[in-house]
């Protein structure tokens, strides 16, 4: 009798062990549980694909795969709708924490982006910053321009969130870096996630680094490798 209850026994042991593993691997997890910031994303929070790109404002590969981006932006609202595409950008002063340089640059870009996305308004701030940093340094220096980028200071961030109507405690977030203890917490985890920067993960797909001559077309080629390892 006691031998049977053992077997039985065993046999529901294994039992639930195989129905687990069989849970863990028709049970996706859901984006939402995934997802760093609301604020920073674009998309259906529930898309069958998820796009991150782990980011900082002062790398220039980063600002030219977002350039392209911002250049496109109709093209690539329409794009990630129809393919179902959730697109999060993990940014954080990453450089400044882990850098071979460490330009205070990276941190001050960083609180000008916190402090926008707690006034409700990242995207408007981020696009700008990008577009403008590109313009600005990028577009004619290359990545000899980090060195340039050393000299500037918050208020350089505090102008890009005024073009955008940003008020005084958006400028008095950045001054006391209200959002800092966020910002560092976000370097830590991308430090653990990435291998370079900027750090692509695209359902199965990831990768890093861009080409500072690369345009629209490469993007939509980083885009498509994740949509084809599922």
């Amino acid at each position: 009798m006691k031998k049977t209850i053992r077997v039985v026994g065993l046999i529901i042991v294994v039992f639930l062990i195989f129905v687990a593993i069989i849970s863990s691997i028709l049970i996706k997890p859901s984006n939402s549980d995934k997802i760093w910031d609301d604020a920073m994303t674009i998309g259906n929070p529930e898309a069958k694909n998820y796009f991150i790109v782990y980011s900082d404002l002062v790398c220039p590969y980063c600002i030219a795969f977002e350039n392209a981006i911002v250049e496109h932006e109709e093209d690539f609202l329409k794009y990630i709708e129809e393919n179902d595409i959730l697109f999060e950008i993990r940014l954080s002063d990453f450089l400044y924490e882990y850098g071979e340089t460490n330009p205070i640059s990276s941190r001050h870009s960083a609180l000008g982006a916190y402090c926008a996305k707690n006034e409700g308004k990242f995207w408007d701030y981020y696009n700008l910053a990008v577009s403008t940093i590109w313009n600005d340094y990028f577009k004619a220096s290359g990545k000899s321009a980090v060195s340039k980028m050393t000299k500037l200071d918050k208020d350089y961030w505090i102008n890009i969130g005024k073009e955008i109507g940003l008020g005084e405690s958006f400028e008095n977030c950045v001054r006391n870096e209200d959002t800092l203890d966020e910002i560092i917490s976000n370097a830590a985890k991308t430090a653990k996630h990435s291998r370079g920067m900027p750090y692509f993960k695209f359902n199965n797909y990831d990768t890093s680094g861009f080409d500072l001559s690369w345009g629209w077309e490469y993007v939509l080629m980083f885009f498509q490798a994740g949509l084809d390892n599922k």
